[in-house]
Parts: structure tokens; sequence; C-alpha cells
């Protein structure tokens, strides 16, 4: 009675009290009987009053691949390596565990009778505490009190609380818990922490040498430690090898075999082949264990092919790569390489490339490409003004300074040519295009249009590889999806946890349709692919990819993004420091790395063509508008159903030529019965300029008879720059002084000189190249260009005061 009432004051529980006041009195009556009965009907409403085993302490961060592999984990926040409980315990640790323990564990009610008395006569003998008697469920109730001094009421109150532990707790849920709280040497704490950091393997793969040496090591942490007093390991370690074979859990064979077994040496350095994925996942979701998308196979490819890819760009000082898979379907991330592994500090070794904002270069033309399709602005091979340009001072050129004057818009898009990539924003709407840019997806786009510009398309504002790569997931989920739901896009961004999903929640809307993703995706299977893998088309092996690449002004970021029905493979190269290398690019530095991850993928096949989502109409081969009555060359094509709402070709007209065809005449100057008419493809002249030197078929119109005034349709000639009229402005020196604004115009003739009138007044004469400046005060004003035949071109603008 002494004892009882002598834990009761050791917890300090006030709810106890009534219990002591109700004891002594009884004991102060002398009924013997009575307090007898008391303390039998008391014991288990006392029982019930003892705190519950419970552990707050801080856990590691553990990350799993999605077939449970470890990809990595990270410290406890008291410096701890403590891994979250695990859903069981392994057989072979626990056998061990308990033949060294207790191995009445599962008869006993969590108190041992015949250990207290073993270990009170063993202590009485040897004069000292050298035993506890204490059962697992004992040991989890001073393990949850961060292991007091050993006394009797601490004793007490450690078999009160084992009590109660194995009535609200399964023997299973026990060993669990000691199993996950028990000290391993120096700062790991359970088994799961310390099969990994002195076996380099989880506890389910250990041996059972391996096993039983986890099963001693609480027993004396700081004596018996990996590394030292190996001599007092082993006979505990052999000390339990031989209860296992006793007990005939394990043969005489693997007795011989584990008793010779080494012992483990200096703890492993946990695996980490996910460095920047677990990091991610550490500043979410901190102190959890987390079963992530990671594949962890490929995880390990990717990382190989990256570190052999980084020694050859480090020696053209390109030191950064980062890689990330996307399963379509489900928007699982099976790769995560944020950056080089083993990459030196210096470079920026712990930067995450896959989530840092970078400038996007030319990887965002495929999304204009399919928004105009999508809206119906435009058709799959519409010619595009591939000539030079200069709106108010932004004056891009394409990447090889070349120019074709006009381009079907697919070729654009898989040779990556910059200029019709602007014409196409400049018809789209910088504004509209920043509108779907959100809708699919990219956060990273905070300014207002007016901030971007036209540079939007070609690397004027930021995303990141996880952006990226959800954004082109997004549109092939779209085609997957196609015809089997009722909305026509699923938008969503990747994710890295909870692989048990199998299909990711998106957001539908109707961003991209399905044929207008089909139709970006084919031009994108004509991009030619890297040094090395030229011809692949001549294979029917050779799986189909959908690919961009692209490279950011001042060679400073390097991207490839390949699409397929299954996945999405995203590559970024460079430097993270932001230094621009001569050779980075998107062809030479991303695109190899793509194509080696692919490889290591599964074969995916191709996406189905969204048949109710396209129409077949007569196109003009020339032009690849709809054909108007007058295309000469028209052929059955294949279109969005969006482009029916496309204008017919522009470019086809009806010219009326003398007998002999050298000129073009009319009514008032020739016969009419004389007469021949032809159709003729007239470019604007300045798509004329380029186009015909790329095209010796091209067939100019023939000029006007000298008799004929303006035999022609009068478009000889066209205003190149300034492209907008309505707000002009003066530019000024770095003086401060007014300069003059540009005006350029392009005639159908080479040699032609044309005469230029500002408000009436003439003002100068060009020829070859007719670029002309002027100042002219704020307000409006007329500008009139004659050429010596009379051809003029007359145009208002606007000048505002500055």
């Amino acid at each position: 009675m002494k004892n009882l009432i002598s834990a009761c004051r050791f917890m300090n529980i006030d709810t106890l009290k009534p219990i002591k006041v109700v004891v002594s009195s009884y004991k102060h009556k002398g009924n013997k009987l009575s307090i007898f009965v008391l303390i039998l009907l008391l014991i288990p409403l006392f029982i019930l009053f003892f705190p519950m085993p419970r552990f707050e302490s801080p856990t590691s961060t553990v990350v799993l691949s999605c077939e449970g592999k470890l990809l990595g984990a990270r410290i406890a926040a008291d410096g701890q390596w403590r891994f979250p409980p695990a859903d069981s315990v392994p057989e072979k640790y626990q056998k061990a565990l308990l033949a060294f323990e207790d191995q009445w564990f599962y008869f006993h009610p969590g108190i041992n009778p015949v250990s207290i008395v073993r270990a009170l006569f063993l202590n009485a003998k040897n004069r000292e505490i050298v035993s506890g008697g204490s059962t697992i469920s004992m040991q989890v109730a001073r393990l949850s009190r961060d292991n007091p001094p050993r006394n009797i009421a601490s004793k007490f109150l450690e078999m009160g609380m084992a009590l109660k532990l194995e009535l609200l707790k399964t023997k299973k849920e026990i060993l669990l818990m000691y199993a996950s709280a028990a000290p391993f040497g120096g700062n790991v704490v359970g088994v799961d922490g310390a099969s990994w950091r002195y076996f380099g393997r989880p506890a389910d793969e250990l041996s059972w040498a391996e096993s039983a040496t986890l099963a001693v090591l609480p027993n004396a942490p700081s004596l018996v430690y990996p590394g030292r007093n190996s001599n007092a390991l082993k006979r505990k370690r052999d000390f339990v090898l031989q209860r296992l074979y006793t007990k005939g859990h394990i043969d005489s064979i693997t007795y011989s075999l584990s008793l010779i077994e080494p012992l483990p040496d200096a703890p492993h350095a946990l695996p980490n082949p996910a460095f920047h994925a677990v990091e991610q996942i550490a500043r979410e979701q901190h102190g959890r264990r987390v079963q992530s998308t990671i594949n962890a196979q490929w995880q390990k490819q990717a990382n190989k092919i990256v570190i052999r890819h980084n020694a050859q760009l480090a020696g053209n000082g390109i030191h950064n790569l980062a890689v990330l898979i996307v399963e379509v379907e489900t928007g699982h991330i099976k790769t995560w390489v944020g950056n080089v592994p083993g990459l030196d500090n210096q470079y920026g070794a712990y930067v995450d490339l896959v989530t840092a904002p970078r400038s996007t270069g030319s990887i965002l033309k495929p999304f204009l490409y399919a928004s105009m399709l999508q809206y119906g602005e435009m058709l799959p091979n519409t010619l595009v003004r591939d000539l030079p340009v200069n709106f108010a001072g932004y004056a891009p050129k394409n990447f090889d300074y070349t120019y074709s004057g006009a381009v079907p818009a697919s070729m654009a898009l898989s040779r990556s040519l910059n200029i019709p990539a602007v014409e196409m924003l400049y018809r789209f709407g910088e504004t509209r295009f920043l509108d779907v840019l959100r809708e699919l997806g990219f956060t990273s786009f905070t300014h207002p249009a007016e901030h971007y510009g036209l540079s939007l398309i070609l690397g004027g504002g930021e995303t990141s590889l996880l952006e990226l790569a959800g954004a082109y997931a997004s549109m092939a989920r779209t085609l997957r999806h196609y015809g089997h739901d009722s909305v026509s896009a699923f938008v969503g961004t990747p994710v890295l946890v909870d692989c048990r999903q199998d299909k990711a929640r998106f957001q539908p809307k109707s961003t991209i349709s399905a044929s207008a993703a089909w139709f970006t995706f084919q031009a994108l299977l004509q991009v030619n692919r890297p040094e090395g893998r030229t011809g692949w088309w001549n294979f029917s092996s050779s799986d189909k990819v959908a690919w961009k690449t692209g490279t950011s002004f001042g060679f400073r970021d390097a991207w490839a993004i390949g699409t397929t029905p299954e996945y999405v493979v995203a590559v970024w190269a460079g430097n993270a420091d932001g230094e621009g290398r001569a050779g980075l690019t998107g062809t030479k530095a991303a695109a190899p790395v793509l194509f080696d991850i692919l490889d290591i993928l599964p074969r995916a096949g191709w996406f189905n063509k969204p048949t109710n989502d396209i129409a077949e109409v007569d196109i003009c081969i020339e032009s690849g508008h709809k054909a108007s009555q007058v295309c000469p060359h028209k052929k059955k094509v294949e279109i969005p159903l969006a482009g029916l709402r496309t204008s017919s070709c522009p470019y086809h007209k009806i010219a009326h030529l003398s007998a002999d065809g050298q000129w073009q005449v009319n009514a008032s100057c020739y016969p009419v019965a004389q007469m021949k008419h032809e159709a003729f493809l007239v470019l604007p002249p300045g798509m004329e300029w380029y186009y015909r030197k790329l095209h010796p078929e091209y067939r100019m119109l023939p000029p006007s008879h000298p008799d004929c005034s303006q035999a022609g349709d009068g478009s000889t000639m066209e205003l190149l720059y300034p492209r907008s009229l309505s707000k002009l402005y003066v530019p000024r020196k770095l003086d401060g002084t007014s300069s003059e604004i540009v005006f350029e115009v392009a005639h159908r003739q080479a040699n032609a000189r044309l005469f230029w009138h500002l408000d009436n007044h003439f003002v100068g004469e060009t020829k070859h190249f007719h670029q002309m400046g002027l100042a002219p005060n704020a307000g409006q004003h007329r500008l009139t260009v004659i050429d010596e035949s009379g051809n003029r071109l007359s145009f208002n603008f606007n000048v505002l005061s500055q």
C-alpha cells in the first residue's frame, strides 16, 4: 500500500488524491478484509489513471519512391535520426528482439512476475541494479518518459503504464511503438533508421545476424556501439543467435553462417538519389513518412545520364542540368533531378533548377501556335510573315539571321523561327496569350502584358521546368481524354506525392482544344533531332516524340521538352548563376539529354486523332489558307474545326495580261477579247522580296503596260515600319534633343525610286533601301510615297507629345 501511495505521489496526479484518502481512512479502521476488497475494486480504476505512453518527439522526414524504396531522409528537429513509425515490425527483428528482451511477450499482460522476481534476486545478489525485469511494454513506458533515473517509484509507474498499454493497445502496436522509439546509439532512434544507418538497407531486408545486432543495441546503446566495443556487441549478438537456433527459428547452417557475419562499422550515409525532390517534400511535409510518385529506377538512370552529359558540357563552362519526367495521365512526377548529383558547391549544387524561374527562350511557341488554331485565327500551314521587323524599337531576329519572306506556320514552329512567332503574337495579342498561359497553369507571369510586350514569346518572361512540363502534359492529357470526357482539357500542376492515386485531380478547362493540340504535336514531330540521331524517320521502330527546344537571350538557358502520349520529359541546361556560354543552346546542350532520357522510358505509340474536332476542306497549296475560287492548286486537307471560321486565301488574284503575257492591262487600254486571265500568288512586297529568292517557281506580276494607268491592283508598295500608326513618339538622343521616326517601305521592284511627301510637302527620295527619317511635330500627319510609275502609298499617323 505504501508503494501505491508513493507511486501516486511520484506521478503528481491530482485525480489520484481521493484514492489515497480513502485508502488511508480504511487503513486506520483496521478492517483488513475491507481494505483487501477495496484494493481489488480500486486497482482497475487506479490503472485507468496511469498516463498512457505517448511519443511526441519530432521525427525525421522520410521520402520513399512509388515502389517503397528510400529516396532520402532529413534529420528530425532535435538532431535525431528518428524515422516516423512504420506499418509493421520486420519478422526477423521481431523474433530476435523477443528472444533477447521478452520471451513471454505474447503471454503476459504487460508485467512478467517471473522476470521481476529474477531481477530482485540478481540485484540483491550483486548489491546493485543489474536487471530491471522490464517487459517490452514496460520499456515502451520508460522510453515515453525519456529514460528517467531508475528507482522503485519509477518502476511501479512503468508497470502501471504497461498494464494500461496492454489494455488499450494490441501486441502488434506495442511492438511497433518500441521498434520506433528504442535508442540505437549515437543520434539513431528506431529500428528503421538504425537499419539504414548501420547496414545501408531497410529493416525487412536484414539478415538474421543483422537483425540480432539491432535487437541487442537498445539494451546498452551507449556502451555497445558499432565500430566500438565490438567484442561486447558480438557476444550479445551471438547470444541472441543461439536462442533463435534453440527455439527453431533458424537452422544450423543459418546459425553457423550468422556467427561469422561481420559487425557493422561506421554508420552509413542514407541514400539520396533525389536530393531536391526530398528537399521539396521536407519543406511541405516535414517530419512525415511520405510515399512520393518518383520511380526509383528511372531516377537513378536519369542521374547517371545527367552526370555523363555534365562531364561533357563542363568543358564549355556549362555546369548545371535539370530533368523532370511527368506521367501524362496522372500528372505524377516520375523523375526529379534538380541539379547535377555530386556537383561542387561552387556551381550552385543546392539550387533546385526544376523550380527555379528561368528565361523561357522560345519554348512557349507551341502554346501560341495552338492558341491561334484553337480560336480559328490560323490554319496549320497558313503563310506567316518572315522578314526583318521593328516594333517600336523591338527588332527581333531569327536565330540564323536568315529570312524566308513567308513560311507555313507549322514549319515556322518546327524550325523555331523567331520573326513568325513575333508576328503571330502581334496578331493574337499579348494580353490574350498571357491569359492562355495562366489558364495552362503558369504562375510565374505576374506582370501585365505591357511589361512583357512581344518579347514574351522569345524569352521576355520566366517560368520553371516544373510548370512548363505541367503545361505540355495538360495538352497531351487533353488528347488522351478526347471523346471520353465531357470537358476538352485537363489542366493541373504535376504532383510529387501520393502515387497511390491513379489519377490526379485536374481542373477542367477548354484552354487548348483537342484538334489544336493534335496539330501542334504533329508540327513538333517534324523538328530535326540532335546530331547523332538524324535519319530517325527512316526507321519504323523509332518512337514518335513531339519535341521543342528553346534558348534564352545571351545563351543563358537551354530548354528541351519532349511529349508522348504517356510521358513529358523536360530538360534545362545552363549555369545556376545565369552566366551565358557560347554553344549553350537547346539543340546542343539540352536535346541530347532529352533523347537519352526518352530511351529509358517504355515505348508509348502515338495519340489517337480527334476526328470529331477536325474538318476536311479544300486548302490552297501555296498559301495554306482555305482555297478561294481563284486558287489554281487545291487539295483536301484536315484542319481544326475552328479553322472553318478563317478567311479564304487573300494572296491569289486574277491578273489581266496582254496576249503575250508581258504586261498587265485593263479595258481602258487593251482589247478585252485579246486579254489573258491568269491567277497569280501575289504576296505583299516585303514578303515577296525574300520569298522569291527561295522559291524560283514564284512568278512576279508583269509590269503595267505603258499605255495603261495602274493596270494592276495597286499593291506595289508596303509599309514595313512602324507597324502601329496610332501612337508614335519622336525618340530623343542621349543629350535630350529630338531624333527622328524611321519609316520603312518595301517596293516590288528592286531598283525603284520612291518620292516621299509629308503633309503634301516633298521631304526626300530613296532608291533600293527605302527608309526615311522624319521628326514631325505632335499631332495628326499624312505621309505619301510615290514611285516613278505613279503608284502611291498613303497613310495617316499620330505623333504624341512627350
